[in-house]
């Protein structure tokens, strides 16, 4: 079974309810199953200034997700991907996180993750 890791992007389109009815049920399976996030996506969210019934369905969901931290395959992978192109810190640990667990990244952000080799990426909002 394909697993999958959750951009913050595409938790803030689920929770706005701005994805299509594709993506909107993509996101209900994986969102179903145990969701999987990255410690970034976390610090991301719980970051977020929003009204205190979003922010309680911010902190379930958090609870309800696996939270991947910075392992040292993941710092592995971050050092190879921020040597090689330009990108953030975090889309770079992201982005290694998805690798390091061999994960499908989930996000809106194509082109912050474009072209970087072994990940694949699942925009909800393209979801056929």
């Amino acid at each position: 079974m394909e697993q999958y890791l959750i951009d913050t992007n595409a938790v803030s389109d689920y929770f706005s309810a701005s994805l299509p009815e594709k993506g909107l049920l993509f996101m209900d399976d994986i969102i179903d199953v145990i969701p999987n996030i990255s410690v970034i996506t976390q610090i991301e969210l719980l970051s977020w200034k929003t009204e205190r019934n979003v922010e309680k369905n911010v902190k379930d969901f958090i609870t309800d997700s696996i939270v991947s931290f910075i392992t040292p395959d993941v710092i592995k992978h971050c050092v190879i991907l921020r040597r090689s192109r330009k990108i953030k810190t975090p889309d770079a640990i992201i982005a290694a996180t998805a690798l390091a667990l061999g994960y499908s990244l989930v996000t809106n952000n194509e082109k912050d993750f474009a072209a970087i080799k072994g990940l694949k990426i699942i925009n909800p909002h393209k979801v056929l």
